[in-house]
């Protein structure tokens, strides 16, 4: 009786808007000249994670960005995202049109210059092959990410290899921090991974994955030192 009598006293214009709040549990919103309150915190939790950007700035996961390695004389190598996971069927089509990939999303990494394991794979033989020299990368070696207007320095600190036959493997190269499936990220971190081709028929492994990758990966690692304008 007492929400009936509320609705009454709502302008006609607003009585929709009013139905819809009463039915959801929010009566002393209508009485603020029918401005919708906010969301519960619970309702903003449930439509997702917050990426924390300004409301004009695209999310890192998902912009195209550019991959410098100086070392290598590889510059502004185009490193295009997409939502899967390391190697897969869409990841290996981006890399042969002769650029680099990075997957995000559950089964992928996080964008350049955020907290977690930023995923970049490119060709080694083919495709032009944009990361041939990766495994000369040293210890020490800068990598330059540039991504909406930021440019971000990575050191690389170790090399790892993984196996496409082996899950857990699998689960270190892809891990939030490389090499450590579980292991909560407190900082910045990158892996740039192509194919062990050469090293596996060298070993008389000719095993192929359905999208033509060999067994083993050679991923370089590498930590965050610095973001700066580009």
């Amino acid at each position: 009786m007492h929400r009936a009598h509320e609705i009454r006293r709502v302008p006609r214009a607003l009585a929709g808007a009013a139905v819809v709040l009463l039915a959801a549990g929010g009566p002393a919103a209508v009485a603020a000249a029918g401005t919708p309150p906010a969301a519960p915190a619970a309702a903003q939790a449930s439509a997702g994670p917050s990426t924390g950007l300004p409301s004009d700035r695209t999310d890192p996961r998902t912009a195209t960005a550019e991959l410098t390695i100086e070392s290598l004389g590889v510059t502004d190598l185009r490193v295009v995202p997409y939502e899967g996971t390391t190697d897969d069927g869409p990841g290996t089509r981006i890399q042969n049109r002769g650029v680099a990939a990075s997957p995000y999303g559950a089964d992928g990494g996080v964008g350049p210059g955020e907290t977690g394991n930023y995923l970049v794979t490119a060709h080694r033989l083919s495709a032009g092959g944009p990361l041939r020299d990766l495994p000369s990368l040293d210890k020490g070696d800068r990598v330059l990410v540039t991504e909406g207007g930021t440019v971000h320095e990575y050191r690389i600190t170790e090399t790892r290899q993984t196996s496409f036959r082996s899950e857990r493997s699998l689960a270190e190269q892809r891990a939030e921090v490389p090499g450590e499936p579980g292991e909560k990220p407190t900082r910045a971190m990158i892996t740039l991974s192509t194919c062990a081709t050469p090293e596996d028929d060298a070993a008389g492994n000719f095993w192929r994955d359905a999208h033509d990758n060999p067994e083993h990966r050679i991923d370089k690692i590498g930590v965050l030192v610095s973001s700066r304008p580009a």
